[in-house]
C-alpha cells in the first residue's frame, strides 16, 4: 500500500498502528541524539519511512510527536514509522548493543572512517547528533563504528538528516545486495 502526501496527512493514529504490521521492514534503527530542530525530526520519520526502517528513538529533551511541525515535514509519517522517546542516548545505544545491533555513529571524528567503507552487521543502529554538537563523546566512545562523509568543499559537514540519509541508504543498499 502506497500514500501519497495528502493521504499520509489525513491518516489516522490508529489505521497506520493497525497497518504497520503489514510492511516488510529493514533490520535498521535510527537513533536520534538530541536533534531539536522539528523540521529535521519529522525529516527523520520521512527517512524512516521511505527506508522502512523498524523504528526511530527521539533521545534527550526533544519535541516528539504529535506536534504541527513534524508533522507537516513528515507528512503525517510520524504515525507510519514505530517510535520512542528516551532522555537517555546512551541508555538506547547500551540496550540495541545488548540486543546485537551493530551501532554506528554519523560524526565527524579522528576515528571516523570514509561510509563507503563500512562494514555493516546487521541489525544496525545509526546514530545522528545534535545540529550543533553531533554525536555525545560518551556515545562515541561506546559505538562499534564512527562513519564519514568525504567533503570536497569549504563547509566541514553536511546537514545531520542529508548525512543520515546517505548513510543509510548505504546500509540499506547493502543489505539488498547481500539477499540477492
Amino acid at each position: 500500500m502506497k500514500l501519497n502526501a495528502k493521504q499520509l496527512r489525513q491518516s489516522r493514529v490508529g489505521e497506520a498502528a493497525q497497518k504497520q504490521s503489514q510492511l516488510k521492514r529493514n533490520p535498521i534503527v535510527l537513533v536520534l541524539d538530541n536533534v531539536y530542530d522539528t523540521y529535521n525530526i519529522g525529516s527523520f520519520f520521512r527517512l524512516a519511512d521511505a527506508l522502512a526502517v523498524e523504528k526511530i528513538y527521539l533521545c534527550g529533551k526533544v519535541v516528539t510527536p504529535p506536534n504541527i511541525k513534524i508533522h507537516r515535514a513528515s507528512i503525517g509519517t510520524w504515525k507510519w514509522v514505530p517510535w520512542e522517546q528516551s532522555n537517555s542516548t546512551l541508555e538506547v545505544v547500551q540496550k540495541l548493543k545488548k540486543s546485537g545491533y551493530q551501532t554506528v555513529a554519523v560524526e565527524l571524528s579522528d576515528k571516523s572512517i570514509d561510509y563507503k567503507k563500512t562494514k555493516y552487521n546487521y541489525p544496525i543502529a545509526i546514530i545522528a547528533g545534535s545540529e550543533s554538537n553531533g554525536v555525545g563523546e560518551e556515545v562515541l566512545k561506546l559505538v562499534d563504528q564512527t562513519v564519514e562523509i568525504p567533503m570536497y568543499g569549504f563547509n566541514i559537514s553536511l546537514n545531520v538528516l542529508v548525512a543520515t540519509s546517505v548513510i543509510a541508504y548505504d546500509a540499506v543498499s547493502k543489505i539488498k545486495n547481500l539477499s540477492k
